[in-house]
């Protein structure tokens, strides 16, 4: 091994360029960072043109960027659920990063240290370290690019191609293999003509390269001749009239070029997700989903008319996405061969933007018939159930812009007929059924105790039943579970009987705005006149709607309109002084409190439970079902899909009402889960839920599939009164003995 002589150990960073060279090339870096910000001007100056958004996005910011970079660098949403991708995409990512830090050292080394402080801290110790970890994260950023081609060319996953994969998605990937391994050939080549400097080991991979080269006999300046001469140093690659100077040279020239060319492509295609992807983390709202915008006051504000109608961080979410397909993957509308993907919609809304901003001819943005850029139908398809968002790792708020459309269509009168009825029935009767108010307290009739009325007495709990619960025969059965529960447990509860009305949470995404203020403004101007503790829903739909956009609604703006009844103009629950709970939270809390005389042992199925959407992603309340299923005795077996990763009945965003030619339907699938994929298989014996929605859909799913006689569907209410009649027979047989 040879040592070239030095004082220092360090290399110079510009070997083998000429002074022109030199010169040429800092013109084209100069070039190409006059194209890059260019690009992120326009970017940001067309982000300025969008429409403000209703919640505070930049607030508190330092927190904010802290935050974002724990969630980008940990890549922890890219492991959810993706193992192999979160590998692959923290390689690529650590790796670029170091090599960026690496090349950015050197600059302040060059143009700082050297120039303005005349000394260099890129030498030594220094110098050693840099050079074995920009090895090291060089050599993972090429096994993660490696492992993305893998993935998108060999294995061809399929979240990876759809309509608008494209040329850039190609040209992205094989652009950063370019770099990654011409900076390693770029080193091998160094390293070799320098004589194998002892120190350059710690450049591992350079390291083994020049080995390469010199097995391959590859001659340098003053061995060429010889080789072409045929003498000792004779080579295959020597024939070529190849030496491994002007390979060095070519190698430099060609990794600088698509250097330059990789910065200056970033604001203008694909790549630019790694500025947007950060922007739309620091920028994402907390509660994404759980609240949607308010609707304005003005009646003549447009939803989405045009492309200018959408808000900047809209704009944004459309630049941030990647096109991986985790929502699609995940999204149960195209499980079910619904003309859904959420991922289309983004990009569609994309790509339409920048047809328009280029001169484009403008068109509807939703409409019936395929003249529009989103389908009616599409946004039709949309469950409401946040599956894409959740899985999304740019923080994409899917539910904010297809409300927006979902609003447009219902301004446009689009709808389907079934909503149309829907609506109808809740304008003039306060329910989605089109059934008399004052048939709603009528589940009770069959109870042997008296249900309070929360209007004329003060009580703890101030039930909202629901409409399922107050009308479905299957859920009122529910309903009488918990008001037995309730009586058992001894607390105060009542109801409004036939003041209390629809939520309004579904008739909200679908679009239905107005209507959702007129049924806000009633329950809280009825809730002003009632003296209660706590707010206690059946339904997580319910649940979500009081406890997080309730708060939201500016009354005061419509308390003066002549078309809504009511005339509250305070901002309800702003504080959260009111405590909102699903009946599991606070029935959990009884059974916690020792107020259910419950042992664990009372029942012995075996069981499976389906997490509702608005009970579980909207709100992270994933433990308080499960801890009563415990508690009744049932063994709890898991489908595979459970938690953040539920997957939808089907029901909501207005799927209840309305009628889709799906194979299979998400219900249906959702029942084989539970009788195929969990442990226990077959043997389960349960479906438990904890939504009447759940319930309507998933007892419609177990015909419609032919799953009758196979498991029973049942709500954790039914199998705590169960538990509960089990404990009372076996004290009247203590007594009897």
């Amino acid at each position: 091994m040879n040592t070239i002589a030095q004082t220092e150990v360090s290399r110079e960073t510009y070997w083998g360029i000429t002074s022109v060279e030199y010169a040429v090339f800092y013109l084209l870096a100069f070039i190409t960072v006059a194209v890059f910000a260019y690009g992120v001007y326009r970017r940001f100056a067309r982000y300025a043109q969008g429409d403000d958004d209703s919640f505070p996005r930049v607030d508190d910011l330092q927190n904010r960027i802290a935050s974002a970079a724990k969630i980008v660098l940990s890549n922890e949403k890219q492991f959810n659920r993706d193992l192999y991708g979160g590998l692959m995409h923290s390689f690529i990512l650590w790796g670029f990063l170091t090599l960026f830090i690496a090349t950015s050292i050197l600059m302040i080394d060059e143009y700082a240290a050297k120039k303005i402080l005349h000394m260099t801290f890129w030498e030594g110790d220094f110098y050693l370290a840099y050079s074995f970890i920009v090895d090291a994260m060089g050599l993972l950023f090429v096994v993660g690019i490696g492992m993305a081609m893998y993935r998108r060319y060999w294995v061809r996953n399929h979240r990876l191609w759809d309509r608008h994969t494209s040329t850039e998605d190609d040209l992205f990937i094989w652009t950063l293999f370019a770099l990654g391994i011409g900076g390693f050939l770029l080193e091998g080549f160094r390293i070799y003509i320098s004589g194998f400097p002892d120190h350059e080991i710690v450049s591992f991979v350079g390291y083994g390269l020049a080995l390469l080269f010199d097995g391959l006999g590859l001659p340098t300046t003053g061995a060429a001749q010889q080789a072409l001469n045929g003498g000792p140093e004779y080579s295959a690659v020597a024939n070529l009239g190849a030496n491994a100077e002007t390979l060095h040279w070519l190698t430099w020239w060609s990794h600088s070029l698509i250097a330059f060319f990789f910065i200056a492509w970033i604001p203008y295609a694909k790549p630019f997700h790694m500025i947007s992807s950060f922007a739309n983390v620091v920028t994402r709202d907390e509660k994404a989903g759980q609240r949607l915008p308010n609707v304005p006051s003005d009646l003549d504000a447009t939803n989405a008319e045009s492309i200018d109608d959408f808000t900047w961080k809209e704009i944004l979410d459309q630049d941030a996405c990647t096109k991986c397909g985790r929502c699609s993957s995940v999204c149960p509308a195209k499980a079910s061969d619904r003309p859904l993907d959420p991922r289309n919609v983004i990009l569609d809304l994309k790509s339409y933007r920048e047809e328009v901003d280029a001169g484009g001819e403008e068109k509807p943005i939703i409409a019936d018939g395929g003249t529009s850029v989103i389908n009616s139908e599409t946004m039709d398809s949309c469950m409401a159930c946040m599956a894409c968002m959740d899985a999304c790792p740019v923080e994409i708020e899917h539910l904010k812009s297809f409300t927006r459309l979902n609003r447009q269509q219902t301004d446009q009168g689009d709808v389907s007929s079934s909503m149309q009825d829907v609506f109808q029935n809740v304008m003039q009767n306060g329910n989605t059924f089109g059934d008399s108010p004052r048939n709603r307290g009528d589940w009770a009739d069959d109870l042997e105790f008296d249900v309070t009325d929360a209007r004329e007495e003060e009580v703890d709990y101030l039930w909202y039943v629901g409409d399922f619960p107050s009308y479905d025969e299957r859920n009122k059965q529910v309903a009488r579970s918990l008001a037995t529960i309730l009586k058992e447990a001894d607390v105060s509860f009542g109801i409004l009987f036939d003041d209390e009305k629809f939520d309004g949470n579904d008739i909200r995404r679908v679009g239905e705005e107005l209507l959702y203020v007129e049924l806000a403004g009633h329950h809280v101007e009825t809730w002003e006149d009632c003296e209660f503790d706590k707010i206690v829903c059946t339904d997580p739909h319910s649940y979500n709607t009081f406890k997080n956009e309730y708060p939201e609604v500016n009354f005061d703006e419509f308390s003066d309109d002549p078309m809504m009844p009511f005339e509250y103009d305070e901002q309800w629950n702003e504080d959260g002084e009111i405590d909102v709970l699903h009946w599991t939270q606070a029935v959990e809390e009884l059974v916690q409190d020792g107020r259910l005389d419950l042992t664990g042992t009372e029942l012995d199925y075996t069981v499976t439970y389906h997490d509702p959407c608005h009970l579980g992603r909207y709100n992270d309340e994933y433990e308080a079902p499960r801890e009563l299923i415990r508690a009744t005795g049932c063994e709890l077996d898991e489908m595979p899909r459970n938690r953040s990763n539920s997957f939808c009945c089907g029901g909501g965003g207005g799927g209840l009402w309305m009628d889709f030619e799906e194979e299979p339907k998400p219900s249906e699938e959702r029942i084989r889960e539970a009788l195929e994929d969990t442990d226990a298989g077959s043997g389960v014996e349960k479906f438990v839920v904890a939504c009447p929605m759940c319930m309507t859909m998933y007892e419609d799913g177990r015909k419609t599939g032919g799953y009758e006689d196979e498991i029973e569907i049942v709500d954790v209410a039914e199998l705590i009164v169960e538990a509960i009649g089990k404990e009372d027979e076996a004290k009247v047989e203590v007594a009897a003995d």
